[in-house]
């Protein structure tokens, strides 16, 4: 994991949490990382009838803003997983 300086105040974990909570309220939300580098699993039921695309791209739209701007705090997600409970 490398380093990577960000101008960002706050819990970078809750702040993802919350980003993809408002997208999908009933999620599931592990976020594991640092040093701008992130590894995410979001599950919910919003994904049963979406392929893997489409579930990226609704995770990674709600994580838009932390990841615009000259020192943003989530540098790269180096992994999502998107499952769909049970």
């Amino acid at each position: 994991m490398s380093d990577h300086a960000t101008t960002f105040t706050g819990d970078i974990p809750t702040a993802i949490r919350a980003a993809i909570l408002g997208a999908l309220p009933d999620a599931i939300i592990e976020v594991v990382g640092g040093g701008g580098h992130w590894t995410l699993t979001v599950t919910s039921q919003a994904f049963a009838d979406q392929g893997m695309l489409q579930r990226h791209r609704v995770v990674l739209a709600a994580i838009a803003p932390l990841m615009a701007g000259g020192a943003p705090p989530i540098h790269a997600v180096d992994k999502l997983t998107t499952n769909v409970p049970g």
